[in-house]
């Protein structure tokens, strides 16, 4: 998949279930949503900018190879993001990887808006 806007359809769709789980009170869902929408949003922003995303999850790695940053005081946000896709995907993550165990509302609450954020700023300079 090397079009932008299909990436973009796909990380719309994860926030779209972040916003679903969100309502549901399921936080893990949440913040794994919300970082997979985030993901799915910055390799659009990459393809956009003729830069073919690697395969990784990692938010920082992603976000460190944006040439133009529209991401601007955004980028902390993301990339604390990054810590919840291992522990909230896999029941045996390694001990400590969340220190207070899964993801609660507030946890959620900023995951899901830093989402928001990342989406919103992705779609307006795609001019989709």
């Amino acid at each position: 998949m090397s079009d932008p806007t299909e990436w973009l359809d796909f990380a719309s769709e994860d926030l779209r279930m972040a916003e679903l789980a969100f309502s549901e009170k399921i936080y893990n869902q949440v913040c794994f949503h919300s970082q997979q929408c985030c993901e799915k949003a910055l390799k659009a922003w990459l393809l956009y900018q003729g830069i073919n995303p690697p395969r990784t999850h990692q938010l920082s790695v992603l976000l460190s190879l944006s040439p133009r940053d529209i991401f601007t005081k955004l980028g902390g946000d993301i990339v604390r993001i990054d810590r919840f896709y291992i522990p909230i995907r896999y029941p045996d993550a390694p001990p400590g990887s969340l220190s207070d165990g899964l993801p609660d509302k507030t946890n959620a609450d900023e995951a899901l808006s830093t989402a928001k954020q990342v989406f919103r700023r992705v779609e307006q300079n795609i001019g989709v």
